[in-house]
C-alpha cells in the first residue's frame, strides 16, 4: 500500500499526468465561474426588492456566497472532469509499470465517459451533503470516511474492469473489501487537503492500479 502510494506519486508528477490535470482544472474553474456570473446575472435581473441599493447588497452578497461555494466544489468539479480521462491514465500506468503483463482492455469510449461522469457526479452530491457538517465539526471525519468507501470502491473497480468482467471485477472487490477500503483512506486523507485535493482523481487512478496488481499477484 505504501509502495503503490509512492509509484502514484510519482506517476502524478509526470506530464502526462499534468496535462490531464490542467485540462480537467481548467474545465472546472471554467465552469464555476459561469456558475458564479449566472447567479449575479440572474439575481440583477430579478429585482428582488424595489429598491436599487437593496438589489445591489442581494447580488453582492448572492455572488459572493456562490463564490465561496465554488471554491470548495473545485476539486469535485475537477473529478467530474477528469473522470473523462481515467480508462486513458489507467493505461499510461500499466504500460510504464506493467510492460510484461497482458495489457488491459480501455472501456468502450461511451461507457468510460458514463462512468466517470456518474462518480464525478456522485462525488460532487456526497461533498455538498457534507458540507454543512463542517460546522460542527464532524465534517472532516464524515468526509474521510466517505470518501475513502467511495474512492476505493470506484476506482479500484475501474482498474479491474480493464481485465475482468463487471461481475469479477465487483466480486475481487468484495473479497478485499477490508484491503481496499484500508486503502482508501490514502486518497480521502488527499481530498482534505486544498489544491492537493486537485489531483486525487489521477492519484487514485494510479494508485488502484497498482494496488489491483499487487492483489492479482498474491491471489492463488
Amino acid at each position: 500500500m505504501i509502495k503503490a502510494a509512492f509509484t502514484a506519486l510519482g506517476d502524478v508528477l509526470s506530464p502526462d499526468f499534468r496535462s490531464v490535470l490542467f485540462k480537467a482544472v481548467g474545465l472546472a474553474i471554467v465552469l464555476l465561474i459561469a456558475i458564479v456570473a449566472g447567479t449575479v446575472f440572474l439575481l440583477d435581473m430579478l429585482k428582488l426588492t424595489p429598491w436599487g441599493w437593496g438589489n445591489s447588497i442581494i447580488e453582492v452578497v448572492g455572488g459572493l456566497g456562490v463564490a465561496v461555494l465554488a471554491f470548495f466544489m473545485i476539486p469535485p468539479v475537477t473529478a467530474l472532469f477528469a473522470g473523462l480521462y481515467l480508462d486513458h491514465i489507467a493505461g499510461l500506468v500499466e504500460r510504464k509499470h506493467y510492460p510484461s503483463d497482458p495489457p488491459g482492455s480501455e472501456l468502450p469510449t461511451t461507457k468510460a465517459i458514463l462512468l466517470g461522469v456518474q462518480f464525478g457526479l456522485l462525488v460532487l452530491l456526497v461533498n455538498l451533503a457534507v458540507l454543512p457538517m463542517l460546522l460542527f465539526g464532524v465534517g472532516a471525519i464524515v468526509l474521510l470516511i466517505v470518501n475513502a468507501y467511495l474512492i476505493s470502491r470506484e476506482y479500484f473497480e475501474m482498474a479491474a474492469m480493464r481485465h475482468m468482467a463487471v461481475d469479477e471485477a465487483k466480486e475481487l472487490r468484495r473479497q478485499n473489501t477490508p484491503h481496499i477500503f484500508i486503502a482508501g483512506f490514502v486518497p480521502a486523507a488527499l481530498a482534505l487537503v486544498p489544491f492537493v485535493n486537485l489531483t486525487v482523481p489521477l492519484f487514485s487512478t494510479s494508485y488502484f492500479v497498482h494496488i489491483f496488481k499487487g492483489l492479482k499477484r498474491s491471489s492463488p
